[in-house]
């Protein structure tokens, strides 16, 4: 593990002790791990954003919004990336 990593550890840790801040970490972790996968796997099939929006039908931007976290996207949406990544989207409740 780097100094860095470590670090972000570090202050996660202090962060989570927070009540509030932990809440609102839990409620967004799903977000943000679905926007890791679609960067992940989108980069490991060596895709730019923009072949990626032109496999689904839609512009490079709202690759771009969604990817950085400025976009909310509908389910709709969510399957269509799915489709041009060659996944297939499953959701679970827990």
């Amino acid at each position: 593990m780097t100094k860095a990593s470590r670090s972000a550890q570090f202050v996660k840790a202090k962060l989570m002790q927070d009540k509030a801040f932990a809440k609102e970490y839990d409620r967004l972790k799903p977000r943000y791990e679905i926007i890791s996968f679609i960067i992940s796997e989108r980069l490991e099939q060596g895709m730019t954003q923009a072949q990626l929006a032109e496999r689904i039908g839609t512009k490079k931007s709202n690759i771009s919004r969604l990817e950085s976290g400025r976009y909310n996207p509908s389910l709709d949406f969510l399957i269509k990336v799915a489709e041009g990544l060659g996944k297939k989207l499953t959701l679970s409740f827990h």
